[in-house]
């Protein structure tokens, strides 16, 4: 029997009205920051948004996922694609593993190219610190292609 794990998946307030194409798409595929679930089988038990900067929503929703058997958050790319990416990520994740004790992923469905190209030309993700939190996501540019 393949091991379940149940997630919750937290998106930027900008982005509230998503559907979530980009992110279910990539967890049925197994794409992105979902690709470590391969062989696993895998729940969505939480869906929300941060709650607008500076993150109010942060404080609160990862209880109540736990409370739902959440045992990894997903923080959405939409974090670190966004113009521009959120300044708080970094501080999200720490926050969320320290004060709740879950494991907490940057990042879902992989970087649409577009958004690659612009970040690049921005210089958005020139340090150490964002090659980290892109990995996850950053993947080929034909996968990236197929995000756009």
């Amino acid at each position: 029997m393949m091991e379940k794990i149940k997630l919750g998946i937290i998106i930027c307030d900008r982005y509230r009205t998503c559907a979530g194409g980009k992110c279910f798409r990539s967890l049925e595929k197994r794409e992105g920051a979902f690709e470590i679930y391969k062989e696993k089988e895998v729940e969505i038990v939480g869906y929300t948004t941060c709650g607008g900067c500076p993150g109010g929503n942060i404080e609160y929703a990862p209880d109540e996922m736990i409370k739902n058997g959440v045992e990894v958050i997903h923080l959405a790319t939409g974090m670190i694609v966004g113009y521009p990416p959120c300044p708080y990520v970094s501080y999200f994740k720490k926050f969320i593993e320290e004060k709740f004790g879950v494991k907490v992923v940057i990042g879902t469905h992989p970087i649409p190219q577009k958004y690659y190209i612009t970040h690049s030309n921005l210089k958005s993700w020139d340090s150490p610190e964002w090659e980290t939190l892109l990995a996850p996501t950053l993947t080929d540019e034909t996968t990236r292609l197929n995000y756009d």
